[in-house]
């Protein structure tokens, strides 16, 4: 069983940024591929970012957060950090951090939904002026 927390979430003006955590308070996220996803109001879940286990060497973004979002792992702190910058309103929503054990690196949801069994509760993010 792997729980998982996110937090960092708030309100940003447009343009600004943001720093989300995900964290296991009982298991060692090492050895785990992680995902970000989010879902907006009204629109269903999608990937965002992943990055595979240990040295995080494999990282993937959905087309509409790539080089503005950046995804990383600090395995000392036993935590998964999603780095978003020059964020904008479309970017609203909670954002859950993810993971399963067989799933490989990929913001795919229809295909890798199958191996993503363990789900954080959430953090919003909220882009207003």
């Amino acid at each position: 069983q792997l729980q998982l927390v996110e937090s960092g979430g708030g309100l940003v003006e447009p343009g600004g940024s943001l720093t989300l955590s995900c964290k296991s308070t009982q298991s060692s996220l090492e050895y785990y591929t992680i995902g970000w996803f989010r879902q907006a109001p009204g629109k269903e879940r999608e990937g965002v970012s992943c990055i595979s286990p240990s040295s995080g060497h494999v990282t993937n973004y959905a087309d509409s957060v790539k080089g503005r979002f950046t995804i990383s792992r600090n395995n000392a702190r036993n935590t998964v950090y999603l780095q978003m910058n020059s964020l904008k309103p479309e970017d609203t929503a909670v954002y859950y951090c993810a993971s399963g054990g067989g799933y490989v690196c990929s913001v795919d949801l229809d295909a890798t939904s199958y191996a993503v069994n363990y789900w954080g509760e959430g953090t919003l993010v909220t882009v207003s002026s």
